[in-house]
């Protein structure tokens, strides 16, 4: 691989070039760090740009009326700012640690040394959206201490990638400190203008991540009435700050640490910025994070692209957090499930039945289908006990059964008995032969349920069990260091459909764009009774969804999810003939390409497997024409595959299309997406 080295220099001030040219003029005229107080990071290819200074000049502000912001008169404050292409994207913005009984970290410091360094190397992920990744960035260590006082440490760790700049807190240890206990981390993010949001609202640190993406301009969230009413924003955070860049703002390796929230706390005058807030401690409020010196926070991270599907095709998450720690991952596959739990557990008479026969007979729906594995959901264990079957489903006979069909079995489980038997637990389902947990209702994540997650994880892999988090929080990265994690939920699903209208065509086409950003999610496709908004009923058993069956065929390429269910019963797919794309898509992936989109509005995804690829195109409401050109193939005769809306689908959705064309590398395929509609390709060589 061709390795790209590109000479970082330090600037006398604050770059605030109003072109690109100008900034890379001003860098080459530039001074020590510890000369300027300033620090420039830029990307491998010059158009992304994080700087870090201390000063106390820097006017945080946004508000002239405004005398309450206590930032503005810091001395020596530390803040950061970033810039693509030379326009400003975060102005300067303040970082800062409160430590329980101490004076905060981050006020009245000084550079006292900084390191570079460059990486370009390439690292395998077992399943995901890419099989290699290219691991390009620039980096810088900066080092910084108090003028006055115990003359604390800190230090901050960055890195500049083409499409996102990341950071890092770090408080080394010192002798002016004993232990980290952390009661409030205060980032901020001063976006340059008003920009247009897609935001996560969660009414608390207690939820799942379930809930819609709101449309609205960060003045929108300001606190018009006080701390008690503060908007809370999930992560990701998606918007486009206008003649700029599309940009979202999330986190990465987060073991150790409670996850971060943001809200925009600039009062009633609306400011357009927004500073962090970590989950608190469960068993002491007061504080977040509690721990040993040396002692690390999360990246922060900026992603960037001059389009969203930019910030789609990314994969800085995965690259910010440690290597895999799983030397043997010949046990971890990706693959479709058959499972029970969406429909109803409808067995063969089309009745509910929660019994061993109803599983077999959704194992053998997922051997005749070619799928690899079958999920057996909530119920079949004794409520106090997960060492103990209830009775009414026979879990290591249905692994002996689905064994010699080829399918392998996975099991849904409550967080809090796994919390409390995983040592036992763990061994047992392995000598079973079960080949995967589901664990649910986590509903936190604060430092000590991040905790779990981990501690789950490095159990799972001693005793050869996949992972899927359900009733969870976002996807940080944790695959690479456990690829055997296949799965988070963590998003407004398609099981809301068996409630409410919540799950919809409108919602479908802004997920890829905001919470995916984040990682593999498990949204749980494939409904089969596709409805119009005026004929949607929600069901408990045999739930409707709203729009055509080709718009449930894209989500197998656009959304990514290496344990991806198969969520309708087996009766709903017999004699389907779209059925037939749903048995030959993959779950995991060696290259994408986000063709086109807008989020809320339409989204078409290409996606390779070896020497196939997929397409999936979803839209709105909104019926539309699309254009796709096939300029990712390589050369050569390919047949196209294609499941499209039918002229009718409108009023009758779950009518679809089927059929073939010969195309090259210099085709366009013309589709018509009906309302809530969508097209799904299946494209190999000749």
């Amino acid at each position: 691989m061709r390795i790209l080295i590109a000479r970082i220099v330090l600037v006398v001030s604050v770059v605030c070039a109003n072109t690109w040219a100008a900034s890379a003029i001003a860098q080459a005229n530039s001074a020590s760090a510890t000369e300027a107080g300033a620090v420039v990071l830029n990307s491998p290819d010059g158009r992304l740009a994080i700087t870090f200074t201390t000063t106390s000049q820097v006017a945080h502000n946004q508000n002239p009326a405004n005398t309450q912001n206590p930032s503005v008169s810091a001395p020596s404050q530390l803040v950061y700012s970033v810039s693509f292409q030379g326009k400003g994207l975060i102005e300067p913005s303040v970082l800062k640690l409160e430590l329980q009984g101490q004076r905060p970290l981050g006020a009245d410091l000084r550079i006292t040394n900084t390191s570079r360094s460059t990486t370009d190397d390439t690292y395998q992920l077992v399943t995901g959206k890419v099989s290699s990744v290219r691991n390009h960035y620039h980096a810088i260590r900066i080092e910084l201490q108090e003028n006055n006082g115990p003359q604390r440490k800190l230090a901050i760790e960055a890195r500049a990638y083409d499409d996102a700049v990341a950071f890092r807190y770090v408080v080394p240890d010192q002798a002016g400190l004993r232990e980290f206990r952390l009661t409030k981390e205060v980032t901020e993010f001063r976006i340059s203008k008003d920009a247009s949001t897609y935001a996560l609202v969660l009414p608390n640190y207690r939820t799942m991540y379930e809930s819609e993406f709101i449309h609205l301009p960060i003045s929108a969230f300001s606190n018009q009435g006080g701390v008690s009413s503060t908007v809370l924003i999930g992560l990701p955070l998606l918007m486009e700050v206008p003649g700029v860049a599309w940009m979202a703002i999330t986190e990465a390796d987060m073991r150790d640490y409670a996850a971060m929230y943001l809200v925009n706390p600039s009062g009633s005058w609306g400011g357009h910025w927004f500073e962090s807030r970590l989950a608190p401690s469960v068993t002491e409020p007061d504080l977040s994070v509690i721990g040993a010196l040396p002692h690390h926070s999360p990246w922060r991270i900026v992603l960037v692209g001059s389009e969203p599907g930019r910030l789609i095709e990314s994969n800085v998450i995965t690259s910010l957090n440690p290597e895999s720690v799983v030397q043997d991952t010949s046990w971890i596959h990706a693959g479709r499930a058959a499972w029970d739990w969406w429909s109803g557990s409808i067995g063969a008479d089309g009745k509910h039945d929660f019994s061993t026969d109803t599983m077999k007979y959704y194992v053998d729906f997922a051997a005749k289908s070619g799928f690899e594995y079958m999920l057996v959901d909530a119920g079949w264990s004794d409520r106090s006990d997960i060492t103990k079957m209830n009775g009414t489903v026979d879990i290591p006979e249905l692994v002996r059964y689905a064994a010699a069909k080829n399918v392998k079995v996975w099991i849904w489980l409550y967080w809090s008995a796994v919390d409390r038997q995983l040592n036992e637990a763990f061994p047992l389902y392995e000598k079973w032969g079960v080949a995967g947990v589901k664990i649910d209702f986590m509903s936190r994540d604060d430092q000590g349920m991040i905790a779990f997650y981990y501690r789950v994880a490095e159990k799972a892999a001693q005793h050869h069990l996949m992972v899927d988090f359900h009733g969870a929080t976002k996807p940080t990265g944790l695959e690479r260091t456990y690829p055997h994690v296949l799965g988070y939920e963590g998003v407004l699903g398609m099981e809301q459909s068996k409630a409410g209208s919540r799950d919809n065509p409108d919602s479908h086409v802004t997920l890829p764009f905001t919470r995916m950003l984040a990682g593999r999610m498990d949204y749980t496709p494939g409904g089969f009774d596709n409805v119009t908004k005026a004929e949607f009923e929600p069901h408990t058993q045999k739930p409707m969804v709203m729009g055509t069956r080709a718009h449930q065929l894209a989500m197998y390429v656009v959304y990514e999810a290496p344990f991806q269910m198969v969520s309708d019963h087996p009766g709903a797919y017999e004699g389907q003939p779209a059925f037939e794309f749903i048995k030959r898509v993959p779950a995991t992936w060696d290259e994408i390409r986000v063709l086109n989109g807008k989020p809320g509005e339409y989204i078409t995804i290409a996606r390779r497997h070896g020497n196939e690829w997929f397409v999936g195109s979803m839209t709105n409401w909104d019926e539309r024409n699309m254009e796709i050109p096939l300029g990712f193939l390589g050369d050569g005769k390919y047949l196209a595959e294609v499941f499209r809306d039918a002229p009718d689908a409108n009023l009758h959705p779950k009518n679809t299309v089927i059929e073939q064309t010969v195309v090259t590398h210099g085709s366009t395929i013309r589709l018509h997406l009906a309302a809530a509609g969508g097209a799904a390709l299946r494209i190999r060589p000749q």
